[in-house]
């Protein structure tokens, strides 16, 4: 038997990986660029997107492979984390790459992964790389993982780069205010390569401009400043809007979808041959783009990883606009780092009660504390209950609403996927 195919054998190489995960970031490009050296350097050896932002960034990434696939490229993506199956973080063409790959690089790989002291963001990011290299991608799209600056997928020299957004997140690594957070976003601009600014706001966007200006990027282009988007509306299968003279649809419901669109749009634009795509072939594309845990719908049940109070708030808007049938539950767990009063002030006036749970797969270190937040939640007025056990969460929900939003977290969305049957596919 393939030793690759070894259940046992695959898990185990897993667990060592994940192993290397400790709560704590390691930022600095130091121990990738050395594990990459030893590798061969395969990030440069494929053409890459690179996008960044506190939100948005997985829209924006499958948007793009969606409309480079569809062009006829093979085209890698690298994005995290998982929902349900390590295997997503690595896709070729939409689909996650096989085990047998991932296996043989930790075979091969893991004792110098643990000698150099590369982290686990670290070491997936390289292997990302060298299997996107091995697999003979035509281009690859790298989402980053924690601001950007000092990410471990900033050792790329992008064809285009681009930011989404900038919210409060990981604000004892990135800064206590918005343009120190936009700062180290716009980390990911590079000297001479297209930079791309989708931050709505107009304070904000101007210090991701002017930090793409001061690090040499050309041209640095505003999304908010090529067009205004009309005629915006929101359904359950997505989002339709007027840009430039064209009708834009996306797969993805939410009047937020409207900006991800256009950050994509931009970006596609502003590609060199042969992988520039054309506004009208670019649209078309678009309206296939499809992703799970982002306001992705089964039955009864919403998915939605919004994790931090922007992108709650976003959720509850999405809600508002598709009004799904009534009373809605938010089945809820947030890490106990995030700023959980923060999401369930954003849900609350979208919703008609919480039930709150803890995820399983929530790292112990930064579960949070799930009987503060009932307390919580009910000082404010709020219909609330508890469930710990996630398992029984899941069985009682939809007893108390017409429909189910399961959001908090990505722990909270992929756990609930890999239980419920015919919850959206990953892959």
């Amino acid at each position: 038997m393939d030793r690759a195919l070894n259940t046992g054998a695959y898990r185990a190489a897993l667990d060592a990986l994940f192993a290397r995960t400790t709560g704590q970031w390691k930022l600095g490009l130091e121990r990738v660029e050395g594990f990459l050296r030893e590798l061969g350097d395969p990030h440069r050896l494929i053409p890459t997107v690179h996008i960044a932002g506190t939100n948005g960034k997985g829209s924006v990434c499958a948007s793009l492979e969606t409309v480079l696939r569809r062009r006829g490229f093979r085209v890698g993506t690298y994005t995290s984390p998982h929902l349900v199956d390590f295997r997503e973080r690595f896709r070729i063409d939409g689909a996650p790459i096989d085990e047998a790959p991932i296996f043989d690089f930790l075979e091969r790989w893991t004792p110098r992964v643990e000698t150099l002291g590369v982290t686990f963001f670290e070491a997936t990011t390289a292997m990302g790389f060298q299997l996107f290299a091995d697999a003979q991608v035509d281009i690859a799209v790298i989402e980053t993982g924690l601001g950007g600056r000092l990410d471990a997928t900033n050792v790329v020299q992008p064809l285009v780069a681009g930011v989404t957004s900038i919210g409060f997140d990981h604000m004892e690594w990135l800064g206590e205010t918005l343009p120190k957070i936009a700062r180290e976003k716009a980390g990911i601009f590079k000297p001479g390569l297209p930079a791309i600014v989708g931050e709505p706001d107009p304070a904000v966007r101007h210090v991701l401009a002017e930090e793409a200006a001061r690090r040499g990027a050309s041209p640095v282009r505003i999304v908010a400043e090529e067009g205004e988007a009309t005629a915006i509306r929101v359904t359950a299968a997505g989002t339709t809007f007027r840009w430039q003279g064209l009708e834009v649809a996306t797969g993805l419901p939410g009047h937020h979808q409207v900006a991800n669109a256009l950050v994509a749009l931009t970006m596609l634009d502003a590609l060199p041959a042969p992988f520039h795509v054309p506004r009208e072939a670019a649209v078309t594309a678009l309206a296939e783009v499809q992703l799970a845990g982002r306001f992705s719908r089964q039955g009864r049940w919403i998915f939605d990883v919004a994790h931090n109070p922007a992108g709650a708030a976003v959720t509850a808007e999405t809600l508002r606009a598709v009004a799904p049938p009534g009373p809605v539950v938010a089945l809820v767990s947030v890490l106990g780092d995030k700023d959980w009063r923060g999401i369930l002030r954003a849900l609350a006036p979208a919703v008609q009660g919480f039930l709150l749970t803890n995820a399983p797969t929530a790292p112990a270190s930064r579960a949070w504390v799930a009987a503060e937040a009932l307390a919580f939640a009910r000082d404010e007025g709020w219909q609330a209950e508890l469930e710990p056990d996630f398992d029984r969460a899941l069985a009682r929900a939809p007893s108390m609403g017409e429909t189910v939003l399961v959001t908090g977290s990505f722990h909270t969305v992929g756990d609930a996927m890999a239980r419920l049957p015919g919850s959206p596919a990953t892959g």
